[in-house]
């Protein structure tokens, strides 16, 4: 079904089909109830964030055991918040707390591998990009340095490379 069958099938619906069909949604589909607590709840899409960053966290440093380092998780995780909330500020927030964790996961335990470290270049990018783009350097400029501060003795050729991208964006 494209949008144009769904957009004529949902008019032709009463007002209490619709509800509750909505209704159904939000009892049966995470994402759903994420969007609309993100719509209508009083946090400004706050708790939801933290629901997303415990998803980041657990993939680095979980409450028990090792943590697994699925990046594609984490940054699915990114992803859905994306497609949930419009505060430019919690994106960019998220976008940083996945490169933060990443660089104290490689502090803790060693060097990981190439592809960990091209991911991890590759989101710091990006998310430079996203601050410029959206005038939030004031906001994150700190935060944005100290990745690479903390970077020094990571292999791989990685504080280098943060390094400069940070320099092409922020200094």
């Amino acid at each position: 079904m494209k949008i144009t069958e769904l957009k004529k099938r949902l008019k032709s619906s009463t007002k209490e089909q619709l509800v509750s069909d909505i209704a159904d949604l939000f009892k049966k589909n995470e994402f759903v109830k994420d969007y609309f607590h993100s719509k209508f709840g009083d946090d400004n899409s706050h708790s939801i964030l933290l629901k997303h960053k415990a998803i980041i966290e657990n993939e680095f440093f979980p409450s028990k055991g090792e943590g697994k380092v699925r990046l594609s998780v984490a940054k699915k995780a990114i992803t859905e918040f994306k497609k949930i909330s419009n505060d430019k500020s919690l994106i960019a927030e998220l976008m940083l707390f996945y490169v933060e964790n990443g660089v104290s996961y490689s502090n803790c335990y060693g060097d990981i591998n190439e592809q960990f470290y091209l991911s991890m270049e590759s989101m710091y990018e990006r998310t430079l990009d996203f601050i410029t783009d959206n005038n939030l350097i004031d906001i994150f400029k700190g935060r944005c340095r100290k990745i690479v501060d903390d970077t020094v003795d990571i292999g791989w050729g990685f504080h280098d490379q943060l390094y400069d991208t940070y320099l092409d964006y922020i200094e």
